[in-house]
């Protein structure tokens, strides 16, 4: 289940790139944060003419990549088929949705599992418990690994090189004044993950928003994701967020590890 890749690979000077495909890229990821988009407003965005991009949108509707409502272009459902075969590629996730659900149903909170893929922390399932509250995360969601508990509890299971490459990929940006910006903090941080053996995100990706992360490793030893628990921060705190949580999840996962270990 290992998705790691060169760190910086796709940053390499002189590397090939179809810029073409660079537009259309550009396209969709600008229709995805602008919630549905225009020509013109797609065309500024980019900076490319208007003509370039309606020919770019034509090519994607064509292919369903791309639904048209009026004047108003939109993510098409073709995508969907896509991310359901790149989810189901994942090995052993049938074994790790079910504790998904399990430790969302004892906690009461959100809970998510998570990879890391290219330096990025990607989530993989997302289940909400009883009081579970709304956060950024869904099924497919990026994340930058250091802003949050399961990226801190993969990244001290790696090796510091690998850490170095990721941090020289994607640096350290700042989701709130209290997100770790600098190397140093940052392995001082893991090195403190690595001894208690979880991670705490209190107010680094989201204001209000507390999670403690958990690794969830291999038969080998190598950490496969992280399982993640996160609520708001007036019932994240004291002994249920420093210890009872934390032990609840350990307890789930090591059950996974033993089924993992026999599948």
């Amino acid at each position: 289940m290992s998705h790691n890749d060169a760190g910086n690979r796709e940053r390499e000077p002189g590397s090939p790139i179809i810029k073409s495909v660079e537009t259309s890229l550009a396209i969709v990821d600008e229709l995805q944060a602008r919630d549905g988009a225009g020509v013109s407003e797609l065309a500024d965005a980019i900076g490319k003419s208007k003509g370039t991009v309606h020919k770019h949108l034509i090519t994607l509707r064509k292919h369903d990549y791309v639904v048209k409502e009026g004047d108003t272009y939109r993510i098409g459902l073709r995508f969907l088929d896509v991310g359901g075969y790149a989810l189901h590629q994942v090995e052993g996730l049938q074994y790790i949705e079910p504790k998904v659900r399990e430790l969302a149903d004892i906690t009461g909170e959100t809970v998510q599992f998570s990879i890391e893929q290219r330096g990025r922390s990607i989530v993989l399932d997302r289940k909400a418990g009883k009081k579970g509250v709304f956060s950024r995360a869904r099924i497919g969601k990026r994340f930058y690994m250091h802003q949050v508990a399961g990226g801190k509890a993969i990244l001290a299971n790696l090796p510091d090189e690998r850490v170095r490459e990721i941090v020289a990929c994607h640096g350290l940006p700042a989701a709130t004044d209290e997100t770790i910006t600098t190397e140093a903090e940052l392995f001082e941080e893991l090195e403190a993950v690595r001894e208690r053996g979880y991670a705490f995100n209190i107010d680094e990706s989201t204001h209000g928003l507390c999670a403690v992360g958990v690794p969830l490793t291999g038969p080998e030893g190598s950490v496969i994701g992280a399982f993640a628990v996160a609520g708001p921060s007036h019932r994240m705190r004291g002994e249920r967020f420093e210890s009872e949580i934390p032990d609840t999840i350990r307890s789930v996962i090591n059950e996974l590890e033993l089924n993992l270990a026999h599948s």
